[in-house]
């Protein structure tokens, strides 16, 4: 059926629910229910007063007036909180200068929960002006009616309004639910909390213990609002925290990707040294997060490289002077991931990705297990590829010589034991599950947006 018939049919069917509601709550009216006046004047200003007070989060309008609505369901009756509904929705209707389909929404909620919360406390409790249930209004039952009311007629209300808005603007009803009707509920069941309260004390004290209705007014206001607005804030912190993440993020690909123009093997060399490494980690039995850090350092090991010149970059003969410049390497790109937000044991391992096991290599001269799983994992699975790769200057080696000569350097240059899982993953899997036939993806592997939401996400408290 198409979206305008639908729209039609809704705002006929509110039209019919308004008329039946005044109608039945025309002829279930009793004279006793608007007494005493002087209970029925007071809520009827306050309902007013509270209506005047409401307030605009996420374009919804709140109030407090549920409160007062909800004692003339349980005070008075169901016709008067349905006179009263009406009352304090026809001139907030007419100041905001809603349309019609608006003005016959508001009517139609403020007409049927009145009427049916009404209808709920007759039926529970019996008529609240007969002596004969003088003792109940004064219990702790009549608290739990009243409290049970108020949450009742606050769903319903919500289902009203949010139906419409569904039909008529598409709002769907889970993202209302989630965005305007739960943040909320902490301070309606406090509200409801209080109203049962004052409903009691009324039935108890009398008149006077209303006057503590006002207070109510006044927390509703900041309870409600103040709750919505930190609502906000955390959704504007994690926006933030979610831009913060990309540009740092972004940053560093982008060096990355910067580096692979100047030289075209290290997006690729990259992408392959990340894939080896968190496969040769998983093969000595490393946690998942300790897959993850060797992937990531992997990706970034070379970062460092960057601030190379192009003489170095590019050069096959290299001067004392230079090899100088390029061992600075693990420590500049250690400073630079070393700024991301959680990324610190990812730039330990890129700065110690060019140490040795026996102690000659830099920056710190660390021995053996000194130096951190991931660093010799990386250590490992850069040479293997570097050895393997036909994009070098060398004459690229087969992937048995290439471990071959990975024996030969073991227990000098790299970790022994290391060497040889790696040798047996990759004879197990063979070296294209990782190269992919030399053509990596930098991109694939970084997986961008869920690095942002990881970096994004709330740090645990040690």
């Amino acid at each position: 059926m198409p979206a305008p018939i639908i729209r039609r049919l809704f705002w006929a069917a509110e039209a019919l629910t308004l008329l039946g509601v005044s109608v039945a709550a025309l002829m279930i009216s009793r004279t006793s229910e608007w007494e005493p006046v002087t209970l029925v004047v007071m809520l009827a200003a306050l309902a007013l007063v509270a209506e005047r007070l409401e307030f605009e989060i996420r374009r919804q309008h709140l109030s407090a007036s549920l409160v007062v609505l909800v004692l003339a369901m349980c005070l008075l009756g169901p016709a008067p909180a349905v006179v009263f509904g009406l009352a304090v929705t026809l001139p907030n209707s007419m100041g905001r200068r809603l349309s019609p389909r608006l003005w016959l929404s508001n009517l139609a909620a403020f007409a049927v929960f009145p009427l049916v919360g009404g209808l709920i406390v007759r039926a529970l409790i019996g008529d609240v002006h007969d002596p004969r249930t003088h003792h109940l209004t004064q219990s702790a039952t009549f608290g739990l009616v009243v409290f049970g009311v108020f949450m009742v007629t606050n769903v319903l209300n919500f289902a009203v309004i949010a139906t419409e808005l569904r039909v008529s603007k598409g709002l769907l009803l889970t993202r209302q639910t989630r965005e305007l009707f739960l943040p909320m509920q902490p301070g309606q069941m406090t509200l409801g909390a209080l109203t049962a309260i004052l409903a009691v004390a009324y039935t108890n004290l009398g008149l006077p213990a209303l006057f503590g209705l006002i207070l109510v007014l006044v927390l509703f206001q900041y309870l409600i609002a103040a709750l919505l607005r930190s609502e906000d804030r955390a959704e504007q912190l994690d926006a933030r925290s979610r831009q913060l993440a990309t540009l740092q993020l972004g940053v560093l690909s982008t060096l990355i990707e910067t580096l692979a123009l100047r030289d075209r093997t290290t997006a690729r060399h990259a992408a392959a040294v990340a894939r080896y490494a968190r496969a040769l980690t998983a093969e000595v039995g490393g946690s998942e997060d300790e897959q993850e850090l060797a992937h990531t350092a992997g990706l970034l090991h070379d970062i460092g490289k960057f601030v190379l010149p192009d003489r170095i970059l590019h050069a096959e003969i290299l001067s004392d002077e230079d090899w100088s410049v390029i061992r600075r390497h693990p420590q500049d790109g250690a400073t630079l991931v070393g700024r991301l937000d959680g990324y610190g044991p990812v730039a330990d391992v890129i700065l110690y990705h060019h140490e040795r096991v026996d102690g000659a290599g830099y920056p710190a001269g660390l021995i053996g297990n000194e130096i951190p799983l991931a660093s010799r994992v990386i250590a490992i699975c850069s040479t293997f590829d570097t050895l393997t790769a036909r994009e070098t200057y060398r004459s690229p080696m087969t992937p048995q010589d290439a471990m071959a000569e990975l024996r030969r350097v073991a227990g000098r240059q790299l970790d022994s034991e290391l060497v040889e899982s790696f040798i047996a993953m990759v004879q197990r899997e063979g070296p294209a599950t990782f190269t992919d036939g030399d053509s990596a993806d930098f991109a694939a592997e970084l997986a961008f947006e869920q690095r942002v939401r990881q970096m994004a996400e709330p740090k645990p408290r040690v």
